[in-house]
C-alpha cells in the first residue's frame, strides 16, 4: 500500500502573508489522517511549517506519519523553504519521537505551573513596586530593541524584526501601564531596583492563566536568586488575579533559565522543533 498526501483545497493566504494548505493522507485513495504546511508568518517563504499532523487511531504505527511529514517537506522545499519548523505537545509521545527521527532538534519550549491557592512569600530583604511612567518609557525602548535583535539573530530581516517588535508590543501594551490585566512590576533590594517582570492576564489552551511575557534581572545584580524571587513575584500576581496557570517560553539554549523554572515546579507543555531543508 502506498502512504501519499493529497491536496484538499487549493492555496490559502493569510492576512499576515502565510501561503498554507491542507492535505488529507491517504492509503491508496483511501484517507487515514491529515496535516498542514505553510510559510512562516514572520519569516516568509523562507521558513515552512508543518502543523496538524494527525493518523487515524486504526492507522497508527504503520508508518503512515512518517511518509506524511516527508512529503510535507518535500512540498516545503517545492515552496523554497530552507527550513521547517513543528510544534509538538509534551504529552505526544509518538509525534516527539517521530520529530526526533526525522532529525528535528528543540528549538524553545513552552511551560507552564498549576498555581496553589497560598502565593509564596518573596525572599527576606527583597521587595516589589510597579514601574514608574519614566522607568517604563526606559524599558519599552530597550525590550523592543531587545525582542527585534532575538528575531533578527534567528534570521529575519531588521526591517521585518523591527516591525513585529512594534507591532506586538502595540498589541499587548496598548494602553501601557495602564493595559487591563497586566503587571509591570520591579524588584527591589537595598533600595535598588534589581529586576523587572511582566506578567499579563492570557487565555491558555488549558483555560485563563497568566504568562511570563519578559522577566530579567539587572546584569550587575546576577547569581544572587533574584531571578528566582521574580518568579515567585509572577505567581504571587497571578494568584492575586484569580488565575490557576502560569506559563512561559523558554529556549533551549538558555539553560539557566530552564533549570530555574524546572526548579519551580513548571512543565513543558509543548515542544517547538526544526530542521534544514536545504
Amino acid at each position: 500500500m502506498t502512504t501519499t498526501i493529497r491536496p484538499t483545497g487549493p492555496l490559502q493566504q493569510g492576512a499576515d502573508g502565510a501561503t498554507s494548505r491542507t492535505y488529507d493522507v491517504c492509503v491508496n485513495s483511501r484517507r487515514v489522517g491529515t496535516i498542514t504546511v505553510a510559510t512562516h508568518a514572520g519569516f516568509g517563504a523562507a521558513v515552512g511549517v508543518i502543523s496538524g499532523l494527525s493518523i487515524d487511531e486504526r492507522d497508527r504505527g504503520r508508518g503512515r506519519g512518517t511518509v506524511a511529514a516527508l512529503a510535507a517537506e518535500e512540498v516545503l522545499r517545492g515552496w523554497g523553504c530552507a527550513q521547517v519548523y513543528a510544534s509538538v505537545p509534551a504529552d505526544a509521545t509518538a509525534a516527539l519521537r517521530l520529530s526526533t527521527a526525522l532529525g528535528y532538534t528543540e528549538r524553545s519550549r513552552n511551560m507552564a505551573k498549576r498555581l496553589l491557592a497560598e502565593p509564596p512569600a518573596l525572599p527576606a530583604g527583597v521587595s516589589a513596586r510597579p514601574m514608574t511612567e519614566a522607568e517604563y518609557a526606559l524599558w519599552h525602548r530597550h525590550e523592543q530593541e531587545n525582542y527585534a535583535r532575538s528575531w533578527i539573530a534567528k534570521g529575519m530581516s531588521p526591517e521585518q524584526a523591527r516591525a513585529k517588535a512594534e507591532a506586538d508590543h502595540r498589541a499587548n501594551l496598548p494602553d501601557g501601564l495602564a493595559t487591563p490585566g497586566t503587571h509591570l512590576q520591579v524588584l527591589v533590594d537595598a533600595e535598588a531596583v534589581v529586576g523587572h517582570i511582566w506578567v499579563a492576564r492570557k487565555e491558555l489552551d488549558t483555560g485563563p492563566g497568566a504568562y511570563v511575557y519578559d522577566v530579567a534581572v539587572a546584569g550587575e545584580h546576577r547569581g544572587r536568586g533574584h531571578g528566582r524571587a521574580l518568579m515567585l513575584l509572577a505567581e504571587r500576581l497571578a494568584t492575586a488575579d484569580g488565575l490557576p496557570v502560569l506559563a512561559l517560553h523558554v529556549f533551549a539554549d538558555n539553560i539557566p533559565a530552564l533549570r530555574l523554572y524546572e526548579s519551580l515546579g513548571y512543565e513543558p507543555t509543548q515542544y517547538n522543533k526544526g530542521k534544514q531543508l536545504l
